[in-house]
């Protein structure tokens, strides 16, 4: 099946402003763009790009003063399938995962292993390691906070969110993150769409999704707390340890969001 994705977001800026934007489809699907996502501003503005530590798509421009509108509309190929469920599904010992994975065992802003450790191990170590571990934190989390856009916040971390059993969906991926570390198990937070593909349509406004990955028998699988089961049509952004190394767009200096707009459809 085909999926289009895309947005529109628009700024004030009151001065020349220099902007890292977070906003192209991840280049494991590139082969899969059927229309690509360019980056189109308005005014038009001179853009650079670059992959950061993660290998994930960044652009460069300085936004003028003034409204700036940034836009993208893409089309790509997806295989119409929900994602896979392994439950056999191994997890490693710590000294026998890859050098690469060690990073998403860690603490980072968001994600306080520190605080939710003793947590995570009274709620958990009796859950069979590996693929059921996972899901049993996954349900926990599904089941723990309370999902709404009133709670959402910039600032709020795992441990914020396990307290006020609140938040959105990039509460309920650090959340499971957290906990995830605690066990010993690498988990990154991924960003990217999810439309209402295969699922009841909701009926209101489409966000940029965030979920999480876990690394298990020598592969990341994806796990969302939030909506705690496999999706159709999922599209990856970018990955990091948090949702502070994918932020859609950073802005160094003064300015207002005032439209946001993102759209992920299945194309008839």
């Amino acid at each position: 099946m085909q999926i289009r994705a895309g947005y529109e977001l628009i700024y004030q800026f009151p001065m020349p402003t220099p902007m890292i934007l977070t906003l192209n489809i991840h280049h494991s699907r590139a082969r899969d763009l059927i229309q690509p996502d360019h980056l189109i501003t308005d005014p038009a503005v001179p853009v650079t790009a670059y992959r950061d530590k993660f290998d994930n798509w960044c652009s460069r421009l300085i936004a003028p003063p003034g409204r700036m509108r940034l836009s993208a509309d893409a089309i790509l190929q997806d295989a119409g399938v929900p994602e896979p469920t392994v439950p056999n599904a191994c997890q490693h010992e710590v000294q026998d995962l890859p050098a690469e994975t060690l990073l998403f065992l860690l603490g980072s802003r968001y994600c306080e292993t520190d605080c939710l450790t003793d947590i995570a191990w009274n709620l958990f170590a009796g859950a069979p390691a590996g693929w059921p571990r996972v899901q049993a934190i996954c349900d926990f989390v599904h089941a723990h906070l309370e999902f709404g856009y009133q709670y959402a916040s910039s600032t709020k971390s795992a441990l914020q969110a396990f307290n006020d059993r609140t938040g959105v969906c990039r509460d309920f991926a650090h959340l499971a993150i957290t906990l995830c570390r605690c066990m010993n198990i690498p988990a990154r937070y991924c960003t990217g769409y999810l439309g209402d593909i295969g699922v009841p349509a909701v009926d209101s406004p489409m966000d940029f999704s965030g979920w999480f990955e876990a690394y298990l028998g020598g592969t990341w699988y994806a796990f969302d707390a939030r909506h705690n089961h496999p999706r159709i049509g999922r599209v990856l952004i970018a990955r990091g340890r948090d949702a502070a190394d994918v932020a859609i767009s950073t802005a160094f200096g003064s300015g207002t969001l005032e439209s946001f707009l993102v759209w992920t459809d299945q194309v008839a």
